[in-house]
């Protein structure tokens, strides 16, 4: 259980007469804390969800990642989460659907964030594996999202949003097995910021990350610790590969695509954007390749046995490689 004082902040937050835990949701990576289901009694939420984060004094990580760098990458993604609830989070509506945040705040070095439940909110469902409806609702998801924030100046998000982001995972280039990626690998990732149309990506848009209503048609996303500027390409292909087996990553590509700029009209319209979206499709169907070539590349020197990596992956990858080299 949280001390009183952060009990207090959820009590005031939820003008609730008292606070009581009901469940850790799970635990942070490399032991940086929880995120715990609370109930209320006298409020008008029945529970909220909260977000605690205890800088750890020695920091156990699964893939033995335990450096300097990877402690202030972590720092960095809570400070710019926090940023994001405060800064940001109010322009999304309801075609791209987030908690509302209900309290923010920081003591030493702990971070509380006092969410919306999703749960509660019409969200229920959590998938390990989905059908087209759901990959249809999720696609719908980022494009409104990228939509929203299009040519927006990410400030106090990472300058280059996503968790494997090149500038920030040198450990995994270093040790990347791959030479011909290896050596692309920075080029790779200035092609997509050359992109000239920049929005924010998500940065972690697994499916683990979307919760769905009961019948599937209408998502929520969470957790925006790598929030920041980018090519949409870079969500959509991680998580086209979050969800599907290669083969559907391979027949699907074009249905995917075709979804995703579909949908990114409709937002586009709705929103009364000043953009040319034929160019924008154009441009960045052509780097959907390259944004998935991107991640691949981080994930063959994070953890080179990975089930992700496989041969859709692999051609694609040398397939961008190969264009770059001619």
């Amino acid at each position: 259980m949280i001390d009183k004082h952060f009990q207090e902040i959820i009590r005031k937050a939820c003008e609730a007469k008292d606070v009581f835990e009901i469940e850790t949701i799970q635990e942070l990576w490399s032991g940086y804390g929880s995120i715990v289901r609370y109930g209320l009694e006298g409020s008008t939420h029945q529970t909220v969800v909260v977000k605690h984060v205890r800088y750890p004094k020695g920091s156990s990580h699964p893939r033995g990642w335990n450096t300097d760098l990877s402690h202030e990458r972590k720092l960095k993604s809570y400070q710019v989460e926090t940023a994001w609830y405060k800064q940001w989070s109010h322009l999304c509506d309801e075609n791209c659907r987030i908690p509302k945040c209900l309290a923010i705040e920081t003591k030493g070095d702990e971070v509380l964030m006092v969410m919306e439940d999703m749960d509660e909110a019409g969200f229920p469902a959590r998938k390990s594996s989905v059908n087209w409806i759901n990959m249809e609702t999720c696609i719908r998801w980022l494009a409104n999202f990228h939509a929203t924030f299009l040519h927006e100046k990410p400030s106090n998000l990472w300058d280059v949003g996503t968790y494997w982001h090149l500038e920030t995972r040198p450990d995994e280039w270093k040790i990347l097995t791959d030479t011909a990626l290896k050596h692309a690998a920075k080029e790779i990732d200035q092609i997509l910021q050359n992109s000239p149309y920049q929005t924010f990506v998500h940065g972690d848009a697994k499916l683990a990350n979307f919760c769905f209503s009961p019948d599937g048609k209408n998502v929520a996303a969470v957790d925006f610790q790598y929030v920041g500027g980018g090519c949409g390409m870079k969500d959509l292909a991680y998580f086209v590969g979050s969800c599907l087996y290669e083969e559907d990553c391979e027949q699907l590509e074009n249905q995917i695509l075709d979804t995703y700029f579909n949908q990114f009209r409709i937002a586009a319209k709705q929103k009364n954007l000043q953009v040319n979206v034929d160019t924008l499709e154009k441009d960045w169907r052509n780097l959907y390749p390259v944004a998935w070539t991107d991640f691949h590349r981080f994930l063959k020197g994070w953890s080179p046995g990975h089930w992700k990596i496989n041969s859709y992956s692999e051609r694609l990858a040398r397939e961008v490689v190969k264009q770059l080299n001619s």
